[in-house]
């Protein structure tokens, strides 16, 4: 939570329902929480709220295993740097002995410096990147309106990340592959990645310099045109 690829910041009701049929069936819960410095507020502009799993109670924390990291926030994710947060001892101990088999018992020192400047001196500059991102976001929905109607953006609850429908472009997803690569020419994420449901979907990162975005927006209409 956020979710990825939809962008939706499930609410503290949706994640105690999840969290309780994990605990009547034993499941233990790996919480990916990378991305939850990206909330946006609604189309009111009213703030949306960001819960952390473990904070639905300690019951739930117990069987929880939470993930995040400076990485998306503060695009630091080649130093390959995350924060693993096991409340329960025993699940922290099979965590770090399963961790260990697989060899990464050394963390990047480098990765280590740059989380610590992140998240102790990093405020500014991720408050100016939230800005600029909910201005990128703002075009991508005027473009997509006035230019492919027939491309429907779901509007992100958060993350960087955005889930376009495509179901009214193409009629498959073979068809979509070439729109994109061959006339478009756009690498992008293809929703059947996701699942055979998500075939027609598209995934964007706007996480990138705008002038980027609007060029592979208006390829995008240009081939359609076509």
């Amino acid at each position: 939570s956020p979710h990825n690829p939809v962008g939706r910041v499930w609410t503290r009701q949706k994640l105690t329902a999840v969290g309780e049929i994990c605990l009547r069936h034993g499941v233990k819960v790996f919480s990916d929480e990378i991305h939850c410095d990206f909330i946006y507020p609604d189309r009111s502009g009213a703030e949306r709220v960001f819960t952390p799993y473990a904070t639905l109670g300690e019951e739930f924390a117990r069987g929880a295993i939470i993930g995040t990291s400076p990485s998306k926030s503060f695009n630091l994710a080649g130093l390959q740097v995350a924060n693993i947060l096991v409340p329960d001892k025993e699940l922290r101990r099979l965590l770090r002995h399963a961790n260990d088999a697989c060899g990464y018992s050394q963390v990047n020192v480098l990765g280590l410096a740059a989380a610590q400047a992140a998240y102790e001196k990093g405020d500014a500059w991720l408050s100016a990147l939230k800005e600029y991102l909910a201005g990128t976001l703002d075009e991508v929905r005027t473009f997509l309106t006035e230019r492919i109607p027939g491309a429907r953006l779901i509007e992100p609850e958060g993350t960087y990340l955005i889930w376009i429908d495509c179901g009214d472009l193409v009629d498959s997803a073979g068809e979509l592959r070439r729109l994109m690569l061959d006339k478009a020419r756009l690498w992008l994420d293809h929703g059947d990645i996701f699942g055979e449901e998500s075939a027609l979907f598209i995934r964007i990162n706007i996480a990138s310099p705008r002038s980027m975005i609007r060029d592979a927006l208006t390829r995008l209409a240009d081939a359609l045109g076509e």
